[in-house]
């Protein structure tokens, strides 16, 4: 593959993540792409104007990236309806499980630096998940329980890959849930003033619901991730990724605490009532503080907390296509990036696509069946964002928005088919 380097707008060439060649540095430009048929692009326009018409969603920043170029960035609808406040594309949102595509970069610089290896007993940094025990029988009654012995310890790659047997607060099974809830363990949003290590170890002495390495379930993994960010590094989560991940990418919107000169630019978020209608989420009603952004907090929660803008991730996105570097700054080797974006499990994680260490991989099965080609990696999060990054056609796409439930949630995948057909 021909290098290509970013040089003036006059003379401007950009080259694509590949697995064969050491990749060429690539920044985000927005100008134009002449492999974009931009008429049939902008059908995203009468599409996302029809959902919020009907009310269905009441706000959405799309970002599409061909080639390293910005094709479609917009904003639409608004930022808060009540307010009559219009959706701005550099607004701010609750990105939640987007975090855990962060962390888990966190992780591997450390990996590349030789820290660890990927199938180190994560006992190694953190004793108290040296005796860890399995769930056997659970009592709905009072949620009590009878374990058995963990058959193997839980690695690095267990936690990458949502294989470690841990459960989530909140979402998780049912008996994970109770267990989890009887024991003070938080699902990461909303939270404060924990401590994190002190959490961790008392998920430790909770039971797994899975032996490790077994089954894939989606979990507090990389909630530990970032404990053993904090563990390893000697920083906090925040400060790590900030001097390690954003400031050298100029992800300048991602924080976990973001400043309250940004607060106007936070988009309001919103949930739906029994019959679907769209209506303003609230701390009474869910249990979560939508203001959460802006409290300051000193618990960092790798799987849930930060918040960001469409044009930052995709910046990070772009990173991970260009084989860990962004603007001559290298934050990952090129094989680390392979690593993290190539199937690590033998089985379909939901019967459906494989997992990396951090990211969904759509499997060659999935991409027979619909737009995204193999080895796209991907995730979302719980407010209604959701990414992906295709090295095949050189393709990311994020599609923001600060709604769940939504019961039209079906125009993400009508989206990607849009965006998809617009390529020549």
């Amino acid at each position: 593959m021909k290098k290509l380097f970013l040089v003036p707008l006059f003379f401007l060439s950009l080259t694509a993540f590949s697995q064969t060649s050491d990749p060429a540095p690539r920044m985000l430009m927005t100008v134009p792409d002449a492999g974009v048929d931009y008429h049939r692009l902008a059908r995203i326009d009468t599409l996302v104007n029809d959902y919020i018409n009907k009310g269905w969603i009441n706000g959405v920043v799309t970002l599409v990236v061909k080639n390293g170029h910005v094709v479609q960035y917009k904003g639409y609808g608004f930022a808060d309806k009540e307010a009559n406040k219009p959706m701005r594309r550099d607004d701010l949102f609750r990105i939640a499980s987007q975090t855990k595509a962060i962390v888990s970069v966190g992780i591997m610089q450390l990996f590349d630096q030789g820290k660890f290896y990927l199938d180190e007993p994560i006992s190694d940094f953190l004793p108290a998940f040296r005796n860890i025990t399995v769930l056997d029988k659970f009592n709905p009654a009072d949620s009590s329980y009878t374990t058995v012995p963990a058959k193997k310890p839980i690695t690095f790659r267990d936690l990458l890959t949502h294989t470690s047997g841990l459960d989530y607060a909140g979402i998780g099974t049912k008996e994970g849930k109770a267990i989890y809830a009887k024991a003070g363990i938080p699902s990461g949003l909303g939270v404060f003033d924990y401590d994190l290590r002190e959490r961790m170890d008392a998920l430790a002495r909770l039971p797994l619901t899975n032996q490790p390495g077994e089954k894939w379930q989606y979990s507090l993994s990389v909630d530990v991730l970032g404990c053993l960010i904090e563990t390893i590094s000697g920083k906090n989560l925040e400060d790590y990724l900030v001097d390690n991940i954003f400031k050298p990418l100029g992800m300048n919107d991602t924080r976990f605490n973001i400043p309250v000169a940004k607060a106007a630019r936070l988009t309001t978020v919103y949930t739906e009532d029994s019959v679907h209608h769209v209506i303003p989420w609230t701390k009474e009603r869910t249990h979560i503080d939508p203001d959460y952004p802006l409290a300051h907090k000193r618990y960092f929660s790798g799987g849930a907390g930060l918040t960001s803008t469409a044009w930052d991730y995709a910046i990070f996105l772009q990173t991970l296509l260009n084989g860990g570097q962004y603007n001559g700054v290298r934050i990952l080797a090129p094989r680390t990036v392979e690593l993290m974006t190539s199937g690590q499990l033998s089985f379909l994680f939901n019967g459906t696509n494989n997992f990396g260490l951090g990211f969904e991989i759509t499997s060659a099965h999935s991409a027979a069946r619909d737009v995204r080609n193999e080895g796209t990696f991907s995730w979302g999060g719980f407010f209604g964002t959701t990414y992906w990054a295709d090295p095949k056609a050189h393709v990311i796409g994020l599609i923001m928005t600060q709604q769940t439930p939504n019961s039209h949630g079906d125009f993400e995948h009508r989206l990607e088919q849009i965006i998809y057909q617009s390529f020549r």
